[in-house]
């Protein structure tokens, strides 16, 4: 059965994390990336959910004030080419990088400069996510 022409899909929900992960890394908050498109922040929400599509019109919009290509949402979408074989990260690093607190991390982690800290950092973690596999 074909699916209805306004359900939402996996590409919207892949979609819809990719636009999260950019806004976050850019510091830019649902309600003025709303303002900007004119749209209430739950409008915003339900894009970046996927359960609401976003118009080609719209995402080109996004994209701009965004400062990505348009093509920055396709990337790694279901049903396209693996997304090992185009070099990109693993899901879990995608997910890591949808998250705040994932690119929290990340920034912090790079402002270190001396290797021996960076690797004590990645030691730390490492002990951590350990320690919690053994007591959830």
């Amino acid at each position: 059965m074909a699916e209805s022409p306004k359900a939402a899909s996996l590409a919207d929900h892949h979609i819809g994390a990719r636009l999260r992960t950019r806004r976050l890394q850019i510091g830019l908050s649902q309600e003025k990336l709303a303002a900007a498109l004119g749209l209430t922040f739950q409008q915003v929400q339900k894009y970046e959910k996927g359960t609401n599509r976003i118009g080609a019109g719209r995402l080109l919009e996004i994209a701009r004030i965004l400062d990505v290509p348009a093509a920055f949402f396709f990337e790694g979408a279901p049903g396209g080419p693996a997304s090992q074989d185009r070099g990109e990260a693993p899901e879990e690093l995608q997910q890591l990088f949808a998250s705040r607190d994932g690119i929290a991390l990340a920034q912090a982690y790079l402002t270190i400069r001396d290797p021996g800290v960076r690797r004590s950092v990645v030691d730390l973690i490492e002990h951590l996510a350990a320690a919690a596999r053994v007591h959830p």
